[in-house]
């Protein structure tokens, strides 16, 4: 984009400032829609409500700025018949149509180049509000007006090409996002890996579960169930391989207990060696490996925590069981989580990726949590212990390989953004 002629201009020489300050009362009376907000990509939000503050009138073909967040892309052309008002906040400007085109120069507003304008020629930079008064008074290095439209042209074509691309981007990573749920659907439903007659059917596992449960109850060490319902045929969502069995959670879970939180007015009782967890540790990793509270002995003693030993399964709780992860050191826990112990032939892996299809067999109860009560009576479909271990196998990989396509899908959209930072660079600085 070389070659343009630019000289050093004035804001003020084409935009003039709608200079008129309505008091509130005034304003009410004038039964006016309102802005509320311009979007970073630039769409107007009207609204009606009255206004306690002074406004502004805004007129129709009048450009529109945030002076917050002009920098971010609020900034547009207002394209309604009727006049609307808004905050002192924005400012509204009529243009002179034979020096600007108005596109060209909503784009340089959102370009890196009107940042170091701004930095350069106002004390405080892109951190202070921009008002008339200052933004009127910038120079800008400002192509002719037969330059301009050459350059917003090249911009648009270039823009709509990188656009596409970016659809792209984002239709490819709604597919990977199906294909992990896909993958973890099938895992459940036992169509992932073929089948071993000859693995020990689930039928078996149960009862060396319910064994093992029983040795625990007879040492203290968990406290009896209630009984759970008979699972009837309308309950059951798919028909499972042979050797799979149906069974509710309550029965393949040995236990699971909750936490609380030491007093907060007992120093003592803090800053200790103990990690201890609560809803703000639970990141987007899938192990507990740090929390960013620790209680004392003394803390842990005197209230409801409870501390669970590594390699367990954490659950976010007070609104329901909903994320979840497993803890990789020894933790005390909030009242916000509950701890889960599995039993040994219960391959912890496999109930977590089980755990991850819910909002499919439960349409939508993960975004807001599963009750304690729901999950212990929802539906499981256990497998072989053998084919448990097959299937985590599977799934692992294929998760990794759906993990390298999300990294190619993020490489490409940084390329599509450099892209056009490059594109904007060359219009408004090599450019000039």
């Amino acid at each position: 984009m070389k070659g343009e002629y630019r000289m050093k201009t004035k804001i003020s020489s084409f935009l003039k400032e709608r200079e008129s300050r309505i008091k509130p009362a005034e304003a009410n009376k004038m039964g006016l829609k309102r802005l509320n907000k311009i979007d970073f990509s630039g769409v107007m939000h009207l609204i009606h409500k009255p206004t306690n503050t002074d406004m502004i009138l805004i007129k129709s073909g009048d450009l529109v700025i945030s002076g917050i967040n002009v920098e971010k892309g609020a900034v547009a052309v207002y394209q309604g018949k009727e006049d609307i008002l808004a905050t002192i906040h924005y400012s509204s400007y009529e243009f002179d149509e034979t020096k600007i085109d108005i596109e060209y120069f909503k784009t340089f507003l959102k370009s890196k180049a009107f940042k170091e304008v701004i930095n350069s020629q106002i004390r405080g930079g892109i951190k202070t509000e921009l008002k008339a008064k200052s933004f009127l008074p910038l120079e800008i290095n400002l192509p002719e007006l037969k330059d301009q439209i050459k350059i917003r042209n090249r911009i648009n074509s270039s823009s709509g090409i990188i656009s596409e691309l970016s659809d792209i981007n984002n239709s490819n990573e709604s597919y990977i996002s199906k294909l992990r749920q896909a993958i973890l659907q099938e895992a459940v439903q036992g169509k992932l890996v073929p089948q071993d007659p000859n693995d020990e059917p689930a039928s078996e596992l149960l009862k060396k579960i319910h064994k093992e449960k029983e040795n625990l109850i007879k040492e203290g060490k968990i406290k009896k169930q209630k009984p759970l319902p008979p699972i009837s045929d309308d309950e059951i969502p798919y028909e499972l391989p042979r050797g799979w069995e149906w069974v509710r959670l309550g029965r393949v879970i040995l236990s699971d207990i909750g936490g609380g939180t030491p007093s907060k007015n007992k120093s003592d009782y803090w800053n200790g060696s103990i990690p201890w967890a609560s809803v703000k540790d639970l990141n987007e990793n899938i192990f507990l490996t740090k929390t960013q509270d620790k209680i004392s002995e003394l803390g842990l003693k005197n209230s409801s925590s409870n501390l669970i030993p590594k390699d367990n399964l954490i659950i976010c709780t007070r609104m329901g069981l909903g994320k979840i992860l497993f803890n990789k050191i020894d933790v005390a826990i909030n009242q916000d989580l509950r701890a889960i112990f599995l039993p040994r032939n219960i391959e912890k892996f496999y109930f977590y990726y089980f755990y991850k299809t819910l909002s499919f067999i439960h349409s939508g109860t993960t975004v807001s949590g599963i009750r304690r009560e729901k999950l212990l009576d929802t539906l499981f479909p256990l497998p072989p212990l053998s084919e448990q271990k097959h299937i985590v196998e599977k799934v692992d990989r294929l998760m990794a390989y759906c993990d390298e396509l999300e990294k190619q899908v993020r490489e490409n959209s940084l390329n599509s953004q450099n892209l056009m930072n490059r594109v904007l660079k060359e219009a408004f600085v090599n450019g000039e």
